[in-house]
C-alpha cells in the first residue's frame, strides 16, 4: 500500500462518521494530544484570518505562532485545496 491508499482509508474514515461524537473519540484514539491541539489551533487561525484579524489578536487568542499563522495564511491565499474553506463556509455561525 503506498501513503496515497494510507490516505484515502483515512478520508475514508473520517468521512464514515456520522457524529461529532464520533470524530471525537476517533481522533482521541488517533492522535495525541499535542496533534490535536496543534490541528485544533491551525483551524482558529484560519477562522480569525478569515474574519480579517490581525496576527497580533491571532497570536494573543491562540498561543499560535506567527510561523503557523503565516502558513495558514498562505495556505488560505496561494496554496490551497480548498478544505480551509469548505470547512469554514460550513461551520458559518457555528463559531464565536
Amino acid at each position: 500500500m503506498t501513503d496515497e491508499n494510507y490516505f484515502n482509508v483515512l478520508c475514508k474514515a473520517f468521512a464514515s462518521l456520522e457524529s461529532e461524537d464520533e470524530i471525537h473519540r476517533f481522533l482521541e484514539d488517533l492522535c495525541t494530544p499535542q496533534e490535536i491541539d496543534a490541528m485544533s489551533r491551525r483551524l482558529m487561525v484560519a477562522v480569525m484570518l478569515k474574519k480579517g484579524d490581525v496576527y497580533t489578536k491571532i497570536v494573543k487568542e491562540t498561543g499560535a505562532s506567527t510561523a503557523t499563522i503565516s502558513r495558514v495564511n498562505k495556505t488560505l491565499t496561494y496554496q490551497s485545496a480548498g478544505g480551509y474553506n469548505i470547512i469554514l463556509d460550513k461551520l458559518t455561525g457555528d463559531i464565536k
